[in-house]
């Protein structure tokens, strides 16, 4: 398995990227839900110049990606990070997050930030209502089933913060980082 960028992938690579961001976000409502969506998302890790994209190959077949979108010389927010579900857990995910944290260090940036929609029901915070005492209900957040906090606090990031209702009345994107 290695590592390469988006700017290296063949035709037939970046539309094995698209078939990934759908099939391994399938499970959230709020994904991209066919290929031309897909495509129109890979596209943007080529034409702006405030993202860059990393993905991972096994032989010439792309397994997985990360994108980094630049918000400032030392913020990057981590979007999307995408596995093929059969090749999950086997540390695709962890290589593909320390070659973004690799090229944030390399311009500069401090912190890596990402949302992790919870518009499935992977956390007790699903389909609760937040308000008034959103930090409050924060800190009894824990996942239920398979989320992607366990993954990211596994790799050093903690939980910030949360968007309450973004995704929908009680679908809401909690807020990670980390200090790179």
């Amino acid at each position: 398995m290695e590592t390469i960028s988006f700017d290296a992938l063949s035709a037939l690579q970046r539309e094995q990227a698209g078939a990934v961001l759908v099939h391994a976000l399938a499970h959230a409502p709020s994904a991209w839900r066919d290929m031309a969506e897909a495509r129109e998302e890979v596209g943007k890790f080529f034409h702006d110049p405030e993202r860059l994209a990393i993905a991972a190959l096994d032989g010439d077949r792309l397994i997985g990606w990360i994108g980094g979108i630049r918000h400032s010389e030392f913020g990057w927010e981590l979007h999307p990070l995408v596995v093929d579900p059969p090749r999950q857990g086997r540390g695709v995910g962890t290589l593909l997050v320390g070659a973004l944290e690799d090229e944030a260090r390399r311009a500069g940036a401090c912190t890596i930030w990402l949302g992790s929609d919870d518009d499935f029901g992977g956390t007790n915070l699903f389909g609760v209502d937040l308000y008034p005492d959103v930090l409050g209900r924060l800190q009894a957040l824990a996942p239920v089933s398979r989320h992607p906090i366990t993954f990211y606090q596994r790799l050093g990031y903690a939980v910030v913060g949360v968007l309450p209702d973004v995704d929908g009345v009680g679908k809401h994107d909690i807020l990670m980082a980390k200090r790179i």
